[in-house]
C-alpha cells in the first residue's frame, strides 16, 4: 500500500519524467490573485502565466500545491469532521501546460498515470466531459478505449471552467472512481450524484477560449492545460478506503489526539477527532505562510479554525492547552515534504498555544451563558442574535463557532440579529471616536472602513501583491474613476504597503495594471485598521474594481526595517547600561535614520554611548532570528516584552523578539509592535549613534543610523580623516595626536597674544592720557579687536597705576561695542560703574547692562558709535562733578 507521502511524490516524479519542472507549493495567502481569501487551486500561482502577463522558463509544469478553503465564497468549514471528503486543508496535485500540450497529451498522460502507473482498474473508472466538447469524447474513446456509456456528458457549467466574467476559459473533463454497488449514490449528472458511490479524482481544464466580453469566446492562440488531483481523496482510493479520515496520515493525526485527549478514535467523539486533525493542518501551514489570529480577514479565519479545534478538544475533557503539541506528528508526517513546517515550528507552536491559553480563559464562561441561554428557548426556537454577538465580542466565540456548539440541539442562530448587533456596535464606536483633523476627510475614510472593512495587510510576508481598488478619494470625495495628473487616496482591499503607525514611515512605491501607474508617495493609516495610499496616477486611467499590483520601494523598505530594528536593540541596550527607568517616549524609523527619545533624567556620557553602541552591535553580530508571535497584551507584558509609550493596543499584539534570553526573560529584547522587521539581526548590518541631546526635561533624544546609512556615515568619516590628516601631513592613525598638540599651541599662542595685547592696550590708554572731569580722573580707550571678555582684566590694570579713577574700556571686536568701566573705591561712592556702562550701551544702540558700583560690563550692536558712547559716560560724570 503507497502512503500518501509516497503518492504525492510518485505523482510529481511522474511528471517530471514527461518533462514536467516540478515548482513548489506556493503560499497560502495569494500574491497574484486580491479577489481569493487563500489559495483555493493548484492553478492560481501560474494565473499570470496563463493570462500572458508573466513568463517562465517552462512550459510545462507540476506541483502539489497546498490549498485552504475555510472562508469567502470556497468555504467548507461548517462540514469538516462530520463527512468523508471535507476539509479545510488539502492538497491538490497537478499538471500544467502553458501553450505546450493540449487535449491528446493531457488525456494520455492522466489515463496512463492512473491505470498504469497507479495501477487502477479501467472499469472502475468513467469520465465526463463538457456536453459540446466532442473533441475530449472522441479523445477518451481512442486513448482509453472508453465507451460512450463511461463518457458521461455534462451541459452545465460544473463542466465548463472560467477565470472570471472576462479572461480565459474552456471545457472540464473529470475522472470519477466507482467503489461498486454496495454504496449509495449515482453517477454524475444523475440525481443520486451526491452519494459516496462515485468519486471525481482528478479534473482536466482545457484552456482553449478567451471570453470578453461575457458570452462572446474566441479561440487562445496557444492552448493550454491545468488538472487537479485532490491528494487526500485519491490516497483513500489507493489504500481501499472510502473516506478520507482512514488515509494514514489522518489516521496518524487523529490517533495523536485520541492520544493527548484519551478517548478512543472510534468513540463518541470521533467526529471531533478529525476536525481537530484537519484543523491542526490548516492552522500550521497558514501560521507558517504568515497568517495569525486576529478579529479580520486571513486572521480572523485561522482564529474561527484553531478554536473551532480547541472547542472540540475542550469537549473531550483538557483541561490545558493541548493543540500545540500535536504539531509534531503533523510535522513527522509532512514535514519533509513542506520544510515550512520545520522553519516555523517556534512560531507555529507558541502561536497555538497562546491562543488555546486565551481562548480556554473565555471558554467555560462563554459556554456557561450559551448553555443558560438555551434552556430558556423553546424547542427549536433560534438563540437570539444579541446574545450570539455578546459570545463573539466578550468571549471571542466566531458565530459559526456558536453554530457548531448548537449543532444537534434543534436551535440554530438569529444571524440577522447578529449581524444587527454588530452594526450597531461599529455605529457605536464612530461616535465615540474622538479624531483630529479635517473631519469630512475622516468621515470619508469612516464610511470606507462601514463599507469594506479593514484592510488586509500582507507587508510582513512579502513586498509585491495584487489587489483590487476598493475606492479612490479625490478631494475628500469617492470618485470612480483618476486620470493622469490626478492626486489621490486609494484603498485596496489587501496591501504591502505599511501604513505609518508605531514610529514607523509609511510605505513608497507603485500601483499597476495594464496601462496605469500609480507612484504613492506615502501611506497612512485611517479610521484605525485601513491602510490609504496617497499618490498620482502617473499612466492611464485608474478606476474602482480594478486589480492592480502593489510593489513596495524594496530598498526604501529595507532600510525602514533595519532601523525599526535596530531601534529595539537600541532600546534594551538602553535600559541594561542605563537602568529599568529607560522608557521610549517617541521614535521615528524612516529609510535615511532612526529618531528614539527615551526617559532620561541626565545627559548619557560619550562613555555610555560607546557601550551602548557596542551592546547593539554585539547583539547584530549574534544574527540571531528575529521571532514574532501574537498573543493580549497582557501576556506579552508578563513574559516580560516592554510597550511602547503612546501606542494603543487592541485584544491581540504582535510580539517582536530578537537575541538569547535568560531565566526571567525569553529573549534578550521583547517588545510589542505592529511594524516590519529584518528576519534576523544581522540583516540590520551597522549601527552607529550620530548624537544624544535633550528634547526636554527629563527626556533625552538618540539620533542613529544602521544598515546602508550606517556604512555611508563610517564612510564619510574615514573621508574627512583622512583630508584632515593629509592637511596636518600625518598618517590617519597619527592624526588625533597631532590635533591634539595643534591645539595646544593654538592654546599658548593666544595667552601669548592676550599678554601682549593687554600690554599694549594698557601702554596706549596710559600714554593716551587722563582727562579731568570736575574732580573725577577719566581713562577712556577704545581697544579695537581685543577680545570683550579681556576688557575687565585690563581695566583693573590701568586702574592700578594710579592714573585715573575711572577707566571706561570698549572693545569692537566682530563688529560689535563692549563696554566695561572700572571705578576707584574712594570714588565708587560716588559714581556708579553700572550707570555709567548702561550710558554707553544705550549710545551704542543696546540697553541693559549689570555688574558692582566698582565694575560693570555691557555692550550694543553699533560699534561704530563708540565715541558717542564716551561721550554719554562723560555726560554722566558730569552730573557728579
Amino acid at each position: 500500500m503507497l502512503t500518501t507521502n509516497e503518492i504525492r511524490s510518485a505523482f510529481l516524479e511522474y511528471f517530471a519524467s514527461k518533462g514536467h519542472q516540478i515548482v513548489q507549493s506556493s503560499s497560502l495567502v495569494p500574491r497574484n490573485d486580491p479577489t481569493l481569501l487563500f489559495t483555493n487551486a493548484g492553478m492560481v500561482q501560474f494565473k499570470n502565466v496563463f493570462t500572458g502577463q508573466e513568463t517562465r522558463p517552462y512550459s510545462r509544469a507540476t506541483t502539489a500545491q497546498k490549498v485552504v478553503r475555510a472562508g469567502g465564497k470556497h468555504n467548507d468549514l461548517d462540514n469538516v469532521g462530520y463527512t468523508a471528503r471535507h476539509h479545510t486543508f488539502f492538497e491538490m496535485m497537478g499538471n500544467f501546460s502553458f501553450g505546450d500540450y493540449f487535449k491528446p497529451e493531457a488525456i494520455e498522460l492522466a489515463w496512463t498515470l492512473v491505470t498504469k502507473n497507479f495501477g487502477l482498474a479501467k472499469d472502475k473508472l468513467l469520465v465526463t466531459v463538457f456536453a459540446e466538447d466532442e473533441d475530449a469524447a472522441g479523445l477518451w474513446r481512442k486513448i482509453a478505449g472508453l465507451d460512450d456509456s463511461r463518457i458521461i456528458r455534462i451541459p452545465t457549467s460544473d463542466n465548463f471552467w472560467r477565470m472570471g466574467d472576462t479572461g480565459p476559459c474552456g471545457p472540464c473533463s473529470e475522472i470519477f472512481y466507482d467503489h461498486g454497488p454496495d454504496v449509495p449514490g449515482g453517477p454524475p449528472g444523475s440525481p443520486d450524484e451526491d452519494g459516496d458511490r462515485f468519486v471525481e479524482i482528478w479534473n482536466l481544464v482545457f484552456m482553449q477560449y478567451f471570453e470578453d466580453p461575457p458570452g462572446v469566446r474566441t479561440p487562445l492562440p496557444r492552448p493550454s492545460i491545468d488538472t487537479g488531483m485532490g491528494l487526500e481523496r485519491f490516497a483513500a482510493i489507493m489504500q481501499g478506503k472510502r473516506d478520507n479520515y482512514d488515509t494514514d496520515t489522518f489516521v496518524a493525526l487523529t490517533q495523536a489526539s485520541a492520544d493527548i485527549t484519551h478517548q478512543s478514535v472510534d468513540g463518541a467523539f470521533k467526529a471531533s477527532h478529525r476536525v481537530v486533525a484537519d484543523h491542526l493542518r490548516s492552522a500550521a501551514f497558514l501560521i507558517a505562510d504568515g497568517v495569525l489570529p486576529s478579529k479580520d480577514g486571513r486572521g480572523y479565519v485561522l482564529r474561527r479554525i484553531m478554536r473551532r479545534a480547541m472547542r472540540h478538544l475542550h469537549m473531550m475533557g483538557t483541561t490545558d492547552p493541548v493543540f500545540h503539541k500535536l504539531l509534531p506528528a503533523l510535522i513527522q508526517q509532512m514535514g519533509g515534504a513542506y520544510p515550512e513546517l520545520v522553519h516555523g515550528e517556534a512560531l507555529i507552536r507558541e502561536t497555538m498555544r497562546g491562543e488555546e491559553e486565551r481562548f480556554k480563559a473565555m471558554l467555560d464562561r462563554g459556554l456557561h451563558l450559551l448553555e443558560d441561554e438555551k434552556s430558556r428557548l423553546q424547542s427549536g426556537a433560534p438563540l437570539p442574535g444579541d446574545i450570539a454577538f455578546r459570545l463573539y465580542d466578550t468571549f471571542g466565540f466566531p458565530l459559526d463557532l456558536t453554530q457548531d456548539a448548537l449543532r444537534g440541539s434543534g436551535h440554530d442562530v438569529d444571524v440577522k440579529g447578529f449581524e444587527d448587533a454588530m452594526t450597531v456596535q461599529r455605529q457605536r464606536a464612530r461616535a465615540a471616536w474622538a479624531g483630529s483633523g479635517d473631519s469630512a476627510v475622516e468621515t470619508v475614510w469612516f464610511e470606507a472602513r462601514d463599507k469594506f472593512g479593514a484592510s488586509e495587510f500582507l507587508g510582513y510576508a512579502t513586498e509585491q501583491a495584487d489587489g483590487e481598488v476598493q475606492a479612490i478619494i479625490n478631494d475628500n470625495a469617492f470618485v470612480a474613476e483618476a486620470p493622469v495628473g490626478a492626486e489621490v487616496a486609494i484603498l485596496l482591499n489587501q496591501t504591502p504597503f505599511y501604513g505609518e503607525s508605531g514610529g514607523q514611515a509609511g510605505d513608497t512605491g507603485f500601483l499597476t495594471a495594464s496601462g496605469v501607474k500609480v507612484a504613492i508617495r506615502d501611506t497612512q493609516k485611517k479610521a484605525g485598521d485601513l491602510i490609504v495610499h496617497y499618490g498620482t496616477v502617473t499612466e492611464g486611467t485608474l478606476r474602482t474594481g480594478a486589480a492592480v499590483t502593489a510593489t513596495i520601494d524594496h530598498d526604501r523598505r529595507s532600510a525602514i526595517r533595519a532601523h525599526h530594528s535596530a531601534t529595539h536593540l537600541l532600546h534594551e541596550a538602553m535600559r541594561r547600561h542605563l537602568g529599568a527607568h529607560v522608557a521610549q517616549k517617541g521614535s521615528l524609523n524612516g529609510p535615511e535614520r532612526l529618531r528614539f527619545d527615551v526617559s532620561q533624567p541626565r545627559p548619557v556620557t560619550a562613555e555610555e554611548l560607546l557601550d551602548i553602541e557596542a551592546e547593539v552591535n554585539r547583539r547584530i553580530r549574534e544574527n540571531s532570528a528575529v521571532i514574532t508571535r501574537s498573543m493580549t497584551p497582557e501576556e506579552a507584558v508578563n513574559e516580560g516584552a516592554t510597550a511602547l509609550f503612546g501606542e494603543k493596543y487592541g485584544d491581540e499584539v504582535r510580539v517582536v523578539s530578537m537575541g538569547a534570553g535568560d531565566d526571567t526573560r525569553g529573549a534578550w529584547s521583547m517588545e510589542l509592535c505592529g511594524g516590519t522587521h529584518v528576519a534576523r539581526t544581522g540583516d540590520i548590518g551597522q549601527f552607529r549613534i550620530v548624537s544624544e541631546s535633550g528634547v526636554s526635561a527629563g527626556v533625552r533624544r538618540i539620533e542613529a543610523v544602521a544598515g546602508r546609512a550606517a556604512e555611508s556615515l563610517t564612510a564619510t568619516n574615514e573621508q574627512r580623516l583622512a583630508q584632515m590628516a593629509a592637511m596636518m601631513k600625518v598618517g590617519a592613525a597619527e592624526a588625533p595626536e597631532r590635533l591634539a598638540t595643534l591645539l595646544e599651541e593654538r592654546k599658548l599662542m593666544e595667552r601669548q597674544i592676550s599678554h601682549l595685547q593687554r600690554q599694549l592696550a594698557a601702554g596706549t590708554a596710559t600714554a593716551a592720557g587722563v582727562e579731568t572731569i570736575g574732580a573725577i580722573r577719566l581713562a577712556t580707550r577704545n581697544v579695537a579687536e581685543t577680545p570683550a571678555r579681556e576688557l575687565k582684566g585690563l581695566a583693573e590694570t590701568i586702574l592700578k597705576q594710579g592714573n585715573a579713577d575711572v577707566v571706561v574700556l570698549i572693545s569692537t571686536a566682530e563688529g560689535k561695542g563692549s563696554v566695561v568701566a572700572a571705578i576707584t573705591p574712594e570714588w565708587a561712592e560716588k559714581a556708579d560703574a553700572v550707570a555709567l556702562v548702561r550710558a554707553a550701551s544705550a549710545a551704542m544702540g543696546g540697553k541693559g547692562g549689570g555688574g558692582r558700583r566698582d565694575m560693570a560690563q555691557a555692550g550694543g550692536p553699533d560699534a561704530g558709535a563708540a565715541d558717542a558712547a564716551f561721550d554719554a559716560v562723560r555726560a554722566t560724570l558730569k552730573e557728579l562733578a
